[in-house]
């Protein structure tokens, strides 16, 4: 079985999508339809920066969804490879989750563009810039991270927001609960703990005033029936109904990144090959949670070419 993956934020870069853009027409045509979603050149920021514009989380959440999405429609397009009768099934990390619902028919690209520049804005937008934080706990399982946000805490928002693989969860609070988290590491078992580059505590409680947005904007706006199910974030099991896969897209705002829990899944359900499409962040998570799985990257156009090779 074949789970179809889709990155997150952080997988962005300055080039990204440019080579595909320069060999296929169907890869051009997506970033003129994201463009023209959101009224401007993002196609150009991407291929071009600068990199601190491109890293703003309203820039970078449409932009890595166009990456993907060019990547899926190539394949598709260009090679006759549909997603639909080659996978049994996707997934997504954080806003990936709108790029595989986007890549199976649940949102039109113009949809979910103006979904993510929203969703973007929303938390951006949701806590003062320097009021919150995040950090990576590396050589942390989830108990030992559970425990160490509860001290740090100290009355203050300071919470699990991704359970990546069995060694690396991110929490996510309070600037100064997160540096409090950062300084306890040892004293918790934990090897050590990175301060993210990011400027929202995105997936903790404080992201509420994002839920709420997005709630309206999905009611606006809500997914359609998808050809293949998805794993969701926030219950890191199988899900194929419109209704409820909206509902958890609001709650994946504030809620848990449960991936690791989503790989261990999909694998029991019998997966053993996952394509990551338009990133190379996913599949070392993949490897190390589920370690015999086969894991692909795919980026370039050489990339899309041997994987159509291979599954076509």
């Amino acid at each position: 079985m074949r789970a179809f993956l889709f990155p997150g934020q952080g997988s962005q870069k300055v080039g990204m999508g440019r080579e595909l853009a320069e060999a296929s027409a169907t890869a051009r045509e997506v970033f003129g339809e994201v463009d023209e979603a959101l009224s401007e050149n993002l196609a150009r920021l991407m291929f071009e920066g600068p990199e601190d514009e491109l890293t703003l989380t309203a820039n970078a959440q449409p932009a890595i969804m166009a990456h993907s999405l060019a990547v899926v429609r190539v394949l598709e397009k260009d090679f006759g490879v549909k997603l639909a009768d080659k996978g049994n099934c996707v997934a997504g990390h954080s806003l990936g989750e709108y790029s595989a619902i986007c890549a199976t028919g649940g949102f039109t690209l113009e949809e979910a563009a103006k979904l993510l520049r929203l969703r973007g804005t929303a938390m951006q937008d949701a806590v003062p810039v320097g009021e919150g934080a995040m950090c990576a706990l590396l050589g942390a399982d989830l108990d030992k991270a559970e425990a160490l946000a509860k001290a740090a805490a100290e009355g203050q928002v300071c919470e699990v927001a991704n359970d990546n693989d069995p060694g690396q969860v991110v929490l996510s609070g309070h600037a100064s609960a997160i540096d409090r988290a950062i300084a306890l590491t040892k004293d918790h078992g934990i090897k050590r703990g990175i301060k993210l580059p990011v400027s929202a505590p995105f997936h903790s409680s404080l992201m509420q005033p994002a839920a709420d947005a997005m709630a309206g904007a999905l009611e606006r706006t809500p997914p359609r029936a998808l050809s293949l199910p998805l794993y969701a974030n926030v219950t890191a099991s199988i899900e194929s109904d419109p209704p409820r896969i909206r509902h958890l897209l609001v709650e994946q705002v504030t809620g848990r990144v449960r991936w690791r829990e989503s790989v261990l899944a999909m694998h029991d359900a019998g997966v053993g090959d996952f394509v990551e499409l338009g990133g190379k962040v996913l599949g070392p998570m993949v490897g190390r949670t589920a370690g015999e799985a086969k894991t692909t990257s795919v980026v370039t156009m050489d990339d899309i070419e041997a994987l159509a090779k291979e599954i076509g």
